[in-house]
C-alpha cells in the first residue's frame, strides 16, 4: 500500500513537472539519471508556471496535501513569492461522504441508538464538506437550549489512517530533501513536516477545538468586535462537535456587505483591532483566520461585528514574546532599526554573538526602500516576512508561534484591504500598540500586578512571622557553621605551611648529604647529615598524614 501510494505521488510530481522546480545543479547525478529512465512519465503541463503546476499537483493528491500546501503558503520565509501566492489559492473542497454514514458516526460517538433521541430536524444532506470533517444541521431536543439550531461537525471515517500514511511518506520525502538539497538546512523540510503533523493531528481532535472556542468566547464575551458561537459541551466528543448555528454573511462577500450598508472602513479597522486584542491582551489568537472561517453579523451594519468559526488552530505568546514583539512593531513604525536589532538579540531570537551593527545594517537595507512608499501602501505582513528572512541570515530560528502570528497577520491584512482598500494598517495599529505598552510599563502595570498577586500575598501574610523567625534562625546557624569552617580552614593552612617547611628542610638535608658523600667527607659527617634528613622526612610525612586523616 505504501509503495503504491509513493508511486502515485512520484508519478503526479513528474506529470506536473515538479522536478523542474528544483535547480538541476542541486540534484545528484543518480536522481537526474533516474528521471531520464522514467520516460513514460513526461511533464504534461509545460505551458504552466511552476507555482500553478505545484498547486494542481497538490490538489490532485488529495486533502492532506492540499492542507500541506495551504500551510506552506504562509511560509513566505521559505518560498518564492510567486509560488507562495499560488499555494494560497488552494481550496479545501472535498466530495462529502454519505449522510447516513455520518449519522451513524455521530450516534456511535454520542452513545445513542437514534440521532432523533437528542436532535430534531437532523439534515442528512451535509451543509458543508472539507478534508477533515463535514457539517450537518439539526435542532437541540432537550434541556435549557431545546429548540436551538445547531451544526454537528463530524470527523471523516478512516481519515486518521489516511493522514498517518501520507504523513509518513511526507517525512520520508523531507528526509531525502534535507540530505540532498544544498539549501536543505535552511529550508528545514523535516521541521516543516513535523510542524504540519502537529497542526493536522490537533485538527482531528474536535474536543480540543471545542476548548479553544470556549476560551475565545470567554475572551470576547459581550464584545462588539467579535462573536464566537456557543459550544454545547455535553454533545462534544473527540470526533463530534456541536455548536450554535449562525446566520451571517461570509466576509469575502463584499457585494452583499455593501448592499446591506455595512460600514466597510470600520469593519476593516475592527479586524485589525480583533487581531491585536487577541495577541496582546489575551495571548491567545485564532490562527486560521482565512475568509472561509470569518463571517459578518447581519445585525447593526453601521457597527459591524465579526463572527468566527473553526478553531482547530490557535496560537499563544508568552509575556516576553509579546513585549518584544510590541517593541519591535513600534521600532519599525519609528524606523529605529538599531532598536529592532537589539530587541532581537535581547529576546534570544538571534544569538548573542551576532554583530548588532551588521544586523542593523541588514535590516535597514531591506526595510528602508519599503518605507519610501506611503504608509497606506505598505504591507505590514510582508515587512514582518522580510524581517524574518533577514534574521534567518543571522542564525535566527523562527519559532512556531511567530510563524502562526505571521500567517494570521497576512490573513488579517489581506482581508482588511479587500474590505477597505484604503486601510492604513500602520495608523490603525500604532495607537493600540502604544496604549498597550504604556499599560505594560507604566503605573497601571504596577497596580495590575498588585491586584493579580493580592490573593497570593493574602495567603502568605499570616505565615510571615513564622517564615521570618525560621529565616533568622537559619541565618544564625549558617553564621556559626561558617565561623567553625573558617577556624578549621586556618588550622589546616597552618599545618600545611609547617608540613611544607619540614619538607623543604628534608630536601635541603638530602642534597647536603649527597654532596658530602660525593666529596668523600668523613663518615661521621655524612652519617649525621643523613640521620637529620631521615628525621625531618619522618616529621614531614607524619604531619601530612595527620592532615589527610
Amino acid at each position: 500500500m505504501r509503495i503504491k501510494r509513493l508511486y502515485t505521488i512520484a508519478r503526479t510530481f513528474l506529470h506536473y513537472g515538479l522536478d523542474n522546480v528544483i535547480p538541476a545543479r542541486w540534484l545528484p547525478w543518480s536522481v537526474r539519471l533516474a528521471r531520464y529512465t522514467l520516460f513514460w512519465m513526461p511533464n504534461r503541463h509545460k505551458d504552466k508556471d511552476s507555482g500553478v503546476r505545484l498547486r494542481l499537483a497538490l490538489e490532485s493528491l488529495g486533502p492532506v496535501w492540499v492542507k500541506f500546501g495551504q500551510m506552506l503558503s504562509t511560509r513566505r520565509d521559505l518560498l518564492p513569492p510567486d509560488i507562495a501566492n499560488e499555494l494560497a489559492l488552494l481550496q479545501d473542497k472535498v466530495k462529502p461522504f454519505p449522510g447516513p454514514q455520518a449519522q451513524q458516526l455521530i450516534e456511535d460517538a454520542l452513545g445513542i441508538t437514534d440521532i432523533h433521541d437528542e436532535f430534531d430536524n437532523f439534515e442528512v444532506q451535509p451543509l458543508a464538506s472539507a478534508s477533515i470533517a463535514q457539517v450537518h444541521t439539526a435542532t437541540l431536543k432537550h434541556g435549557d437550549d431545546a429548540g436551538e439550531d445547531v451544526i454537528i461537525k463530524v470527523i471523516r471515517p478512516d481519515i486518521f489512517k489516511v493522514i498517518s500514511a501520507d504523513l509518513r511518506l511526507m517525512e520520508t520525502l523531507a528526509a531525502v530533501l534535507a540530505k540532498h538539497l544544498p539549501d536543505g538546512r535552511r529550508l528545514k523540510p523535516r521541521e516543516v513536516v513535523r510542524e504540519y503533523r502537529k497542526t493536522l493531528l490537533n485538527e482531528l481532535d474536535l474536543a480540543r477545538e471545542a476548548a479553544n472556542a470556549m476560551q475565545l468566547r470567554r475572551n470576547f464575551e459581550d464584545s462588539e468586535l467579535l462573536y464566537i458561537p456557543k459550544v454545547y459541551g455535553d454533545y462534544t466528543r473527540v470526533s463530534v462537535l456541536v455548536m450554535e448555528r449562525i446566520d451571517a454573511i461570509p466576509v469575502n462577500d463584499v457585494e452583499t456587505l455593501n448592499i446591506m450598508g455595512v460600514n466597510m472602513k470600520m469593519l476593516a479597522e475592527r479586524g485589525v483591532e480583533v487581531f491585536f486584542t487577541q495577541v496582546f491582551r489575551d495571548s491567545f489568537f485564532h490562527a486560521d483566520m482565512h475568509p472561509g472561517n470569518i463571517f459578518v453579523s447581519r445585525q447593526h451594519p453601521e457597527s459591524p461585528q465579526y463572527i468566527g468559526i473553526d478553531f482547530g488552530i490557535v496560537g499563544t505568546l508568552n509575556r516576553e514574546d509579546k513585549r518584544y514583539l510590541a517593541e519591535n512593531f513600534l521600532a519599525f513604525f519609528n524606523r529605529d532599526y538599531r532598536k529592532v536589532a537589539e530587541l532581537h538579540v535581547d529576546s534570544g531570537w538571534v544569538p548573542a554573538h551576532i554583530n548588532v551593527e551588521e544586523f542593523e545594517s541588514a535590516i535597514r537595507t531591506v526595510c528602508e526602500p519599503i518605507f519610501n512608499k506611503p504608509l497606506a501602501d505598505i504591507s505590514f505582513g510582508h515587512v514582518l516576512v522580510n524581517l524574518f528572512n533577514t534574521a534567518r541570515q543571522f542564525e535566527m530560528e523562527v519559532q512556531p508561534q511567530l510563524v502562526l502570528l505571521q500567517k494570521t497577520l497576512l490573513y488579517v491584512e489581506g482581508l482588511g484591504r479587500t474590505l477597505y482598500p484604503q486601510l492604513d494598517l500602520w495608523q490603525t495599529a500604532k495607537p493600540y500598540l502604544e496604549r498597550w505598552m504604556k499599560e505594560q510599563l507604566g503605573w497601571r502595570a504596577v497596580v495590575r500586578a498588585m491586584k493579580e498577586n493580592a490573593p497570593y500575598w493574602a495567603e502568605k501574610l499570616p505565615e510571615m512571622p513564622i517564615l521570618l523567625h525560621d529565616y533568622l534562625s537559619s541565618q544564625k546557624q549558617q553564621q556559626d557553621f561558617q565561623r567553625q569552617a573558617f577556624v578549621q580552614f586556618e588550622a589546616d593552612q597552618q599545618r600545611l605551611q609547617r608540613g611544607i617547611w619540614w619538607g623543604f628542610i628534608s630536601g635541603a638535608l638530602l642534597i647536603s648529604t649527597t654532596l658530602l658523600w660525593i666529596d668523600e667527607q668523613p663518615w661521621w659527617l655524612v652519617a649525621g647529615s643523613g640521620g637529620a634528613t631521615l628525621i625531618s622526612g619522618a616529621v614531614s610525612w607524619y604531619r601530612s598524614r595527620r592532615k589527610t586523616v
